[in-house]
């Protein structure tokens, strides 16, 4: 363990460092617990002792590398609840894993201390390579950290069942999934991502488990709380009864454990809107104070996915929040996937996609902040205007988004190249902290679809949900029911979504504008300021808006221009924000219809200060000296 990382893992089983184990599991409603070693010759039961709170304990002469079950009360063996590794899958025996063998070389990595200054590439570790293991995830962080990105979000690596998953279906909360390799390999991928000045984090799943796979319930029907509802199965417990305390002690070891035994620089806490709590100490502000604790002196970046933007997750716990540090914004992507498709649809149909939304979420992080929102039927978001804008995540593609669409197609591929270039400039120079997904930088031609590897009678009841799910689209539901189209969710769907890395060469242009675009985010004095204070914006069409940010000192101002329609002349001119500088005059920084970004060309800025924007484009201007005329 790093002297860095104090915590210890008091539940599962904890190597001793002298050939012993010690073993620990809550299993209130249990008469006896016994520790099964898997030997070659057969089942070597061990007993542990009931103690205080419903554990189980116990310390057997046992090493690291042993496989075992637990029996539960003389009859079926299970797994661990709190496995440290499943070499066999959810249903195989769990493994005695000793995380202090690992010969770490991060010691004087110091962590994320801010999300001001990030950018953020999310990927899914089994389709991110054509090997997908966490061997071949850690040969492309140098090209990550090459286009300037800071930090990479896995998503979830809880052990799952099957070849292939989300990761969103995990049962083994504890255990690395086997699929991608072995504990180590992973403590070497983020270890990796030191090496190189990355930071990374792990998304984690806390508000329900997997269908198949699961036992918890096994050992007590405590983990979980159906007064509650929620569409991914049994909500899990935080509030209810005496069981609620060692349920939460459960999911506090499993974050504290990621940053300290695998030195994870923090977490993406799925769906925090479902982690039901009515207890004085919100499960979210608690697990966030103890995670930030195992870290030792590293410093932590903890992100919320909360679909109704509640101000409260990344309201410090001084002023009774929850004390997380960014938070996922959808407003930005659903406005900006309504102007690129056209089409406002279920969860989109309280977008329009003009420039005046897009501008609002630039200039106030999001839109819904009370507002009444139709599709649900009621008010939706809390007050975001004065939140730090770093602290909100905008994307224009997740794993979500991507896969919440028929065929899962990329932005480009839906909306054309030109105006996934023009949003593109806008995202990754506005002062919110920006989200790539796998690929995009290279604009990958892969779908991202929603994958899954079940027994046949759960795979067929999963497949039907999930075109249960894309009928709430009706153009999807025309496609599904009349149509006939069927989409994917085994093994084709997988194999459809991994990455082909040849394309980031046959498509250098794409790659060229984001790599362009984070080095101006980075080392332009005006866009790295991110200061929302320095930002003023006005709406110059239905598809248009200007962005001037002011400079504070001889770097003059910027100005960015986006226009999703056609062609905008702006003669006359009277918005103000478009005045140059006394004496200086607008010099075009980029385009995104350069060549070199795959555009069609960018015409020179017109004389006399007129200014003229082409359609599906982006230019961004900065304010320089004008040259004296020559006298005639």
């Amino acid at each position: 363990m790093d002297s860095n990382t104090p915590f210890q893992l008091t539940l599962g089983a904890r190597v001793l460092g002298d050939g012993r184990t010690r073993f620990r599991v809550w299993a209130p409603r249990r008469r006896s617990v016994d520790v099964c070693l898997h030997d070659p010759s057969g089942l070597r039961c061990l007993p542990l002792e009931r103690t205080a709170g419903g554990y189980f304990e116990g310390t057997h002469a046992i090493a690291a590398g042993a496989l075992y079950k637990y029996q539960l009360d003389g009859g079926d063996t299970f797994p661990d609840p709190c496995s440290r590794f499943q070499p066999e899958g959810p249903h195989g025996p769990s493994r005695v894993v000793d995380p202090s063998r690992f010969a770490w070389s991060d010691r004087d990595w110091r962590g994320l201390a801010s999300m001001k200054g990030q950018v953020i590439y999310e990927l899914h570790v089994g389709t991110f390579t054509p090997e997908g293991t966490y061997a071949a995830a850690a040969a492309k962080l140098p090209l990550l950290e090459e286009l300037g990105v800071t930090v990479v979000e896995l998503m979830p690596l809880h052990t799952f069942p099957g070849r292939y998953n989300w990761g969103y279906d995990g049962v083994s909360l504890f255990a690395p999934c086997a699929v991608y390799g072995e504990p180590d390999d992973l403590r070497l991928l983020v270890d990796e991502a030191h090496r190189l000045g990355l930071g990374i984090i792990l998304d984690v799943v806390y508000n329900h488990l997997g269908p198949d796979g699961n036992y918890l319930s096994q050992y007590s029907q405590g983990y979980f709380n159906s007064k509650y509802p929620n569409e991914w199965g049994d909500p899990t417990n935080f509030d209810d009864g005496e069981a609620a305390g060692p349920s939460r002690e459960f999911f506090i070891q499993n974050a504290c454990l990621w940053v300290s035994e695998y030195h994870f620089d923090g977490l993406r806490l799925d769906a925090t809107q479902s982690l039901y709590d009515a207890s004085p100490r919100h499960i979210v502000r608690e697990l966030v104070e103890k995670t930030r604790a195992a870290a030792g002196k590293r410093k932590l970046l903890l992100i919320a996915e909360n679909e109704p933007q509640d101000a409260r997750v990344i309201t410090p716990t001084e002023r009774s929040g929850y004390g997380a540090d960014g938070l996922w914004v959808d407003d930005f992507h659903h406005s900006a996937r309504v102007a690129s498709v056209g089409r406002s649809e279920a969860y989109l149909m309280d977008y329009r996609g003009t420039a005046q939304e897009l501008l609002s979420c630039a200039l106030r992080n999001s839109l819904y902040q009370g507002q009444y929102y139709s599709w649900q039927k009621k008010r939706r978001g809390s007050p975001l205007l004065r939140t730090p804008p770093e602290q909100i995540v905008f994307y224009l593609q997740n794993h979500d988004q991507l896969a919440n669409t028929l065929r899962g197609q990329r932005l480009h591929v839906v909306a054309g190249y030109a105006r996934a270039r023009a949003l593109t400039t806008l995202l990754l120079l506005l002062p919110q902290t920006p989200m790539l997904f796998m690929g995009q930088e290279f604009f990958a031609s892969s779908p991202f679809l929603y994958f899954v590897d079940h027994k046949q009678d759960l795979q067929k009841l999963v497949h039907k949900g999930r075109n249960e799910f894309l009928s709430q689209f009706p153009s999807a539901r025309q496609a599904l029911e009349v149509e006939g189209h069927d989409v994917p969710i085994g093994e084709q769907a997988f194999r459809a979504s991994k990455l082909e890395w040849a394309e980031r060469e046959r498509n250098r242009e794409a790659l060229t504008l984001h790599r362009e675009l984070l080095r101006l985010r980075r080392e332009d004095p005006v866009f790295a300021a991110q200061d929302p204070s320095r930002i003023a914006g006005a709406v110059l069409s239905r598809d248009a808006l200007v962005l001037r940010y002011f400079g504070s000192g001889q770097e003059g101002d910027r100005l960015l221009l986006l226009n999703l329609g056609t062609g905008l002349d702006l003669e006359p001119c009277p918005e103000p924000l478009l005045a140059p500088e006394p004496g200086k005059i607008w010099r075009l920084l980029l385009s995104s219809e350069h060549v070199r970004f795959g555009g069609m060309g960018a015409p020179a800025l017109p004389g006399e200060g007129r200014l003229r924007v082409p359609g599906q484009t982006a230019l961004v201007l900065a304010s320089t000296e004008e040259t004296p005329r020559e006298p005639r």
